[in-house]
């Protein structure tokens, strides 16, 4: 019996049975070129260098030694730092931003000098916040933490011992940014900041001769509410403590206001 077989139409190819498609491998990104990989290393540089100015003058601000009034020459900043009048600029607007500095049309920048009324906003704000934080984080409070927390107050002991009062005020106003950092709301902690260093400002101006701005055992006490979990306390300790700090500055006067020329050169 003769054997019949399926004959290929003309033309037609053979069919082959078909391997799946096997997914092609991501390809890696390409790497930087030469330039690329320099002007990024270049444009970190800069924000390294431009943060170096910022956190210098804010550490200035907060050891005293930029006074509320000062005049921040932008040509001797340039000259001390090296850097762009540009870059100079940046640092004063986020200074402004901060209320730390006051830029005036035509005449500069000045490290900002808070009025009597500025200052109590600035307690009565700290006042309702400062507490709540304070309690949040004797809540979740962890070993770690309040090892953190001793070991800052042994450093403020320190500078108290050697008398670097200039130390002893940026410690205390770190001390406060610390435990806002620990409670773990960024959003609040940006504001401690900004507060902390608007208060080392006003104490500037307002300290009374001989008053110490933070009694010594007072961030001690803190810890240890902080340590036990009492949220209470530690609410409570909080609202003092800030009590004492504006209770060592004098705000009683008036803010002045426009000079009175009249009652000058009377002669009644």
């Amino acid at each position: 019996m003769a054997t019949t077989s399926k004959k290929t139409a003309p033309g037609a190819a053979a069919k082959t049975p078909r391997r799946p498609a096997s997914k092609a491998a991501p390809r890696p990104a390409p790497p930087d070129t030469p330039e690329e990989a320099a002007g990024n290393e270049s444009a970190a540089g800069e924000a390294s260098a431009t943060e170096a100015i910022y956190l210098g003058l804010l550490t200035a601000i907060m050891e005293h030694r930029l006074l509320a009034g000062t005049k921040l020459v932008e040509e001797r900043l340039c000259e001390v730092t090296g850097a762009s009048r540009a870059r100079i600029r940046q640092v004063f607007a986020r200074l402004a931003h901060e209320k730390l500095v006051t830029l005036v049309p035509n005449r500069g920048a000045f490290v900002s000098s808070p009025t009597v009324d500025e200052a109590r906003e600035v307690f009565q704000a700290r006042r309702v916040v400062e507490p709540a934080l304070a309690a949040e984080l004797a809540l979740r409070a962890t070993p770690a933490k309040v090892r953190s927390l001793r070991r800052h107050a042994m450093e403020e002991d320190n500078a108290r011992a050697r008398g670097d009062r200039a130390a002893m005020i940026r410690l205390s106003g770190e001390f406060h940014i610390l435990l806002a950092e620990m409670a773990g709301n960024a959003i609040l902690e940006k504001l401690i900041r900004e507060m902390v260093s608007l208060t080392c400002l006003i104490i500037t101006l307002y300290d009374r001769p001989g008053a110490p701005a933070c009694a010594e055992h007072e961030h001690r006490q803190l810890i240890d509410a902080i340590e036990q979990r009492d949220a209470a306390r530690a609410s409570a300790l909080m609202a003092e403590h800030l009590e004492h700090i504006e209770g060592s500055l004098d705000l009683s006067m008036p803010d002045s206001g426009a000079p009175d020329f009249y009652s000058i050169f009377s002669k009644g």
